[in-house]
């Protein structure tokens, strides 16, 4: 978490720093607005701006959002001065507060804003493999590929790449591609001259070196565009970056991470992305396994969110029941684990009493759950049980690991070789390759069972 405290720092302001660091902020601090907007201009990132209410911080976020910074604010000013409090929040700061200040309160906001404390909940094997390949390869500077469906935990298992990586203590940036117009995303990633455009009225460091020496994450890679593609191709490999309106290139030192929930291999195809790029992202890949196909995570979410949720609702610590768990399980998810904690968030608030009833899980519509039919239970009991039979990972290599995992979906599949393939993300020609490398190691290789699992192998 890096705060970037503005205002003059003395009497209760320096208190309320020493707190903040206390409670794990890395915080730097300059004296104005406008230093401010050049501390960030140049680089010097920041997660939160807290920001002496006695200052014009209408100003300093229509600075900050003519340059396209994105940080938020939250106002802090000794006394209780309701109107100017007000006032700081009209002008766009998202919180107040109070000095002197209290220490619990700072602490609060920081994890307010922060996405830092979002913890690994993993129970689910088919998790566990993705971690346990994740651990092996966060001590490397190799750019790893992260895949999966929207909401299944991208962003969080890249920060935990960073966490557990020799970068950890520098800088983790993340750019959403999709979120940042292609006209813009150029300047935002690679920086800028003074003149380089209408508006561009002073040097603007781009994210590649606000990284420097730590983790870039470029998020939803696959919506960048073909042109740009080919730029952060040259960065990849020469480790050197252009602003734009530059004379000369920039060494950088980052590690670079990516999400995408397309299949980039079909838009090589397409021609939307550059196959030399895909080769030089894809190092490795870590797919991560749809809800649906995890359920030994559903419930261990289902309780952290609700514990979440009623802290930060100030309510006692709820408990699921028995239905309300059986249709947590039951439900399919399309939405992944985003889907799952909204819906828990609705269930705290929904909840009057100490237990989560099925009635208060809904759906986004206000829809209850529906109770999963016989089949559905049936299905939902078998991979439970599969769940429990945990494997220990650490300590062997990604092939071993791999092949394990391939031997296991294709018993959990009876021997049916599309459905194995499809539930671990791969071709049934990459499937039958690695099947046919394995029986000639003189490893068992599960043989399909009955008509279906004939026709499918």
């Amino acid at each position: 978490m890096r705060l970037l405290v503005v205002g003059k720092l003395n009497g209760q302001l320096s208190t309320a720093v020493k707190m903040a660091m206390a409670a794990g902020a890395k915080v730097s601090h300059v004296e104005t607005i406008a230093a401010a907007t050049h501390a960030l201009r140049a680089g010097q990132g920041a997660d939160l701006l807290m920001v002496d209410y006695e200052l014009d911080i209408g100003a300093l976020i229509a600075a900050n959002e003519a340059e396209r910074i994105t940080v938020p604010v939250v106002a802090c000013g000794v006394g209780a001065d309701s109107q100017r409090a007000a006032d700081a929040i009209r002008a766009g700061a998202k919180e107040f507060i109070p000095l002197p200040p209290d220490a619990e309160l700072i602490a609060a906001v920081l994890a307010a804003v922060s996405d830092d404390n979002r913890p690994m909940v993993v129970h689910d094997d088919s998790m566990r493999a993705v971690i346990a390949v994740a651990d092996q390869v966060a001590a490397s500077d190799a750019s790893i590929l992260i895949t999966g469906e929207s909401g299944v935990g991208k962003e969080v298992i890249a920060r935990y790449v960073h966490q557990k990586s020799r970068r950890s203590q520098r800088p983790y940036i993340t750019v959403n591609c999709a979120a940042i117009p292609d006209n813009l995303l150029e300047s935002e990633l690679f920086g800028h001259e003074k003149g380089a455009f209408t508006g561009a009225v002073a040097r603007r460091i781009g994210k590649f070196e606000e990284a420097s020496g730590g983790t870039l994450l470029l998020d939803e890679i696959s919506e960048m565009d073909v042109r740009l593609q080919a730029k952060l191709l040259r960065a990849l490999q020469e480790r050197e970056i252009d602003r734009v309106g530059g004379t000369k290139p920039v060494k950088i030192d980052i590690r670079v991470l990516a999400t995408s929930n397309r299949d980039l291999a079909q838009a090589v195809k397409d021609g939307a992305f550059r196959e030399d790029l895909l080769y030089r992202l894809n190092v490795v890949n870590l797919r991560l396994p749809p809800l649906r196909e995890r359920p030994g995570d559903v419930l261990a979410l289902a309780e952290h969110f609700a514990r979440k949720y009623a802290a930060a609702n100030g309510v006692e610590n709820k408990t699921l029941s028995a239905e309300a768990r059986r249709r947590l399980a039951g439900h399919r998810w399309p939405g992944n684990v985003r889907e799952l904690e909204n819906a828990m968030h609705r269930a705290v608030l929904l909840s009057p009493g100490p237990e989560i009833e099925d009635a208060a899980v809904r759906l986004p519509d206000g829809q209850p759950l529906s109770a999963p039919d016989a089949g559905s239970r049936a299905a939902q009991a078998a991979s439970f049980a599969a769940e429990t039979a945990s494997r220990a990972f650490v300590g062997q290599t990604v092939a071993a690991m791999e092949q394990q995992l391939i031997i296991d979906t294709l018993q959990h599949c009876l021997g049916n070789r599309t459905h194995a393939a499809n539930l671990l993300g791969i071709s049934i020609r990459t499937l039958r390759n690695k099947l046919r490398e394995y029986g000639d190691a003189g490893v068992a290789v599960p043989a399909p069972q009955g008509a279906a699992g004939a026709h499918a192998a």
